[in-house]
C-alpha cells in the first residue's frame, strides 16, 4: 500500500476537476466560495488542530486530506454532498493506493461534516472545526452589498478569523473580528448558532472546551 500524502491528493487531476466544477456549480446557485482556497485552508486548519492537540503526525495528515476533499461531492449536488463526497473520496484514495483502514477514516470524516453531524473519529471532529471556522469576506462572491442575503452580510462583515488551539489548556477558540456596522453579532448567531453548538461537540470529542470570541468579547 502507498502512503498517500496531501500533495498527492492536490496533484490528482480528478480531484482538481471535481473541486473546480463543484465550485462553479455552487457559484451558479449563489453560494459562498467552496473551491481550492477553501479546501486548502480547511486542510491546513484540520491538520493544525490535530497537531497542536498532540495526535500522531499521520493522523494529522489524514485530517488534512479529509479537509481538502470534504466538499468534493458538490460536483454532483449540494444536497447530500457530504455522503456523495465520502463515496467519491473513497474511490479516489483507494485508486491512489491508500490502505482501506486509512481511507475509511477519511471517508467517515467527510461523510459526517454536515450541520447535523456527530463526530465519528478524530478526523471528523477536526474537519468540522476547520470547516466552520472559515468565515471571511473573501468568500463572498456578490459584490453588491445592497443585494446581500444574511450569509453574504455576515461573511462580508468578518475582517479576520482564526481558530486558536491550546494543547496545554485543551481549548479551541474561534476568534473573529467583525464590522458590526455591516452585520450585528445577532446576525452571526442567527445563521451560525447551530454550527457553534456542533463545534462545541466536536471540541469535546477531542477532549477540549470550545469558545467563541467576537471583537475580543467571549460569547461562548
Amino acid at each position: 500500500m502507498t502512503r498517500v500524502s496531501l500533495d498527492d491528493v492536490k496533484r490528482d487531476a480528478e480531484v482538481r476537476v471535481y473541486l473546480q466544477r463543484g465550485e462553479e456549480f455552487l457559484g451558479a446557485m449563489g453560494f459562498t466560495e467552496h473551491g481550492h482556497r477553501h479546501a486548502g485552508l480547511v486542510a491546513s486548519i484540520a491538520a493544525n488542530v490535530l497537531t497542536h492537540l498532540g495526535f500522531p503526525e499521520r493522523e494529522a495528515e489524514l485530517g488534512s486530506i479529509a479537509g481538502y476533499l470534504h466538499d468534493v461531492g458538490n460536483v454532483i449536488s449540494r444536497h447530500g454532498h457530504e455522503q456523495v463526497g465520502a463515496q467519491l473520496a473513497l474511490g479516489i484514495l483507494r485508486r491512489l493506493g491508500m490502505p482501506p483502514e486509512e481511507a475509511a477514516l477519511v471517508a467517515g470524516a467527510i461523510g459526517n461534516h454536515g450541520d447535523e453531524a456527530v463526530p465519528v473519529n478524530n478526523l471528523s471532529a477536526a474537519l468540522f472545526l476547520a470547516d466552520k471556522s472559515d468565515v471571511h469576506r473573501s468568500r463572498v462572491r456578490n459584490q453588491d452589498p445592497s443585494t446581500f442575503d444574511i450569509h453574504d452580510r455576515v461573511n462580508h462583515a468578518v475582517q479576520h478569523s482564526f481558530l486558536r488551539v491550546d494543547g496545554r489548556r485543551r481549548t479551541v477558540t474561534l476568534e473573529l473580528r467583525t464590522d458590526t456596522a455591516s452585520a450585528s453579532v445577532m446576525d452571526y448567531f442567527e445563521i451560525f448558532l447551530t454550527r457553534m453548538v456542533l463545534c462545541r461537540r466536536a471540541a469535546a470529542f477531542l477532549g477540549c472546551r470550545f469558545a467563541l470570541t467576537i471583537n475580543e468579547q467571549k460569547l461562548i
